[in-house]
């Protein structure tokens, strides 16, 4: 039996991960391969609402539908910040595309260190804002501020393996969900 193509709206080995094992678990019974693409998010490269965030997401969808219309699932996956009460919280929304449906599910929320927020409100993406504050390199592609805040009791894989699990609940009771309109679905 051919497996099931999933492409990731990303080349992050991390975001291919967490679209891999969420979708693996919640159909266990199936095989998947993962198509890593490089698309657009046409949003800002660190998202600063919920909904420019969801919107990113949304787009990645959309865009890696186009470039490989013919696989079984998209999934896309987008990390952003949001102000809340003065502090700035991470987190990430997930869309996933197949056939007639779309699923969306936001992660695990979290505040972030002051440190970290200032760099973000100058316009240093998140990542890259992590790095200078932890004295580390690349970490959005390993465990993330998550991993680095919690010393790897939960790190980025994980938290956005969750989302895609979520995201994933129109597809495990399709006929509770079928004829919702979507913004994913064009």
């Amino acid at each position: 039996m051919q497996p099931k193509k999933v492409v990731v709206a990303s080349l992050n080995p991390v975001k291919v991960q967490a679209a891999l094992e969420g979708i693996r678990r919640m159909f266990p019974e199936e095989s998947f391969e993962a198509i890593p693409r490089s698309v657009p998010s046409n949003v800002a490269e660190q998202p600063m609402t919920d909904t420019e965030t969801l919107t990113g997401a949304v787009n990645r969808v959309n865009n890696a539908f186009d470039t490989h219309p013919d696989a079984d699932f998209w999934v896309g996956i987008e990390g952003g910040v949001a102000g809340m009460d003065g502090e700035l919280t991470a987190f990430a929304w997930v869309v996933v595309r197949s056939g007639g449906l779309v699923g969306k599910a936001r992660s695990g929320t979290f505040f972030l260190p002051r440190a970290v927020a200032d760099l973000v409100a100058q316009g240093i993406e998140l990542g890259t804002a992590d790095d200078m504050v932890f004295n580390r390199n690349n970490s959005k592609q390993a465990g993330g501020a998550i991993g680095i805040l919690t010393a790897n009791a939960l790190d980025r894989k994980q938290l956005y393996a969750q989302a895609v699990m979520l995201a994933l609940v129109p597809f495990k009771n399709e006929p509770l969900y079928a004829g919702t309109e979507s913004a994913a679905q064009r």
